[in-house]
């Protein structure tokens, strides 16, 4: 299966990637150099889940227009589109969890 988000990784569980034991040092995960933000990953998949739906979207009407004939690339294709958009909804969802948390947090 495909991982479109990029959230399944060897930081799993909090070790440490480099020396490949233990936990971070306790002001959290230090990124690599060069590495992109969060916010550069989300939109880039982001990107990449509409160009996903775009696919199924085109596949489906080519099949039902008849300019294409095998079912089973239009069924993978929507089925591969809507795995990336519920991964997406389940990150927008454990996001939004977080920032609810944090919200309820008291200085």
């Amino acid at each position: 299966m495909v991982d479109p988000l990029g959230l399944i990784g060897a930081r799993a569980g909090g070790l440490d990637p480099v020396h490949g034991a233990g936990r971070f040092p306790a002001g959290g995960p230090v990124p690599e150099p060069g590495a992109p933000s969060f916010k550069d990953l989300l939109l880039q998949n982001l990107s990449q889940v509409n160009q996903l739906q775009a696919d199924a979207t085109r596949a489906v009407e080519d099949l039902a227009s008849g300019r294409r004939t095998d079912l089973e690339t239009v069924l993978m294709a929507t089925q591969k589109a809507d795995t990336a958009f519920r991964m997406l909804q389940a990150v927008r969802n454990k996001v939004l969890e977080a920032y609810e948390e944090v919200k309820q947090m008291r200085a």
